[in-house]
């Protein structure tokens, strides 16, 4: 596996590298955004870990464009903040993990090895299970999702939200409810990350934002996809 780690903090990114190759992991270790930023646009990576307070261009702007590109690989935030608005702003802007500094190398390994199960596991062969919705194709199995036939690339997240919308079509489900499900932690209270993820997957399935087909707004109560 493929694992960009970027931190100005040269102690601290040369201890993950450490950590990670004790694990067999390739690493791409940077000190500076820039750098990071040609890593990521010429090598194909399998995860990203990535500190929040880098010079020039920080972590947050750096997993934002890691997913404006289409990319959807596990990416972990590193910081030494540790209020709620911080993280509630990497979850955001498509973050799968955040962990505070300082860290241990069991904490950090086990995070890396859960985020990354999560993003594949789903490859694994069982038994098909695919719920179609008027032309809307999601197999929960293969983590894969079509619209009309075609192929439509989300996150983990993305594809965890839509899978739980459509599991539940037919009920409304609140943001409290989706966030504690899908990130498996506490809401937390002025958080828009699941309405920020609902939009990218409505752009995602070209959605009339006025008058989406599948999911929809419950003004007050939460989203839903009826039956």
């Amino acid at each position: 596996m493929n694992i960009l780690v970027l931190d100005d903090e040269k102690e601290i990114a040369d201890l993950v590298e450490v950590y990670l190759k004790n694990e067999n992991y390739n690493v791409f270790k940077f000190y500076e955004s820039k750098e990071a930023i040609k890593c990521i646009e010429t090598q194909k990576l399998d995860f990203a870990i990535l500190d929040v307070m880098v010079k020039d261009v920080n972590g947050f702007e750096i997993c934002k464009m890691i997913r404006d590109k289409g990319l959807n690989y596990p990416i972990i935030m590193l910081t030494a903040k540790i209020e709620d608005k911080d993280k509630i702003q990497g979850l955001t802007l498509g973050a799968d993990d955040y962990i505070t500094k300082p860290f241990n190398s069991l904490e950090l390994i086990a995070r890396v090895k859960s985020a990354y199960r999560r993003y594949t596991k789903y490859n694994e062969k069982k038994e098909d299970s695919i719920i179609d919705i008027n032309g809307l194709e999601i197999d929960s199995n293969r983590h894969a999702c079509k619209l009309y036939d075609r192929s439509i690339e989300l996150t983990p997240i993305e594809f965890d939200i839509l899978l739980y919308l459509a599991q539940k079509r037919g009920n409304v489900v609140s943001s409290e409810e989706l966030f504690e499900k899908v990130w498996k932690e506490k809401y937390l209270e002025n958080n828009n990350t699941v309405m920020v993820h609902i939009r990218r997957i409505r752009g995602k399935l070209n959605e009339d934002t006025k008058n989406p087909k599948f999911i929809k707004t419950v003004w007050g109560v939460g989203y839903k996809i009826e039956k």
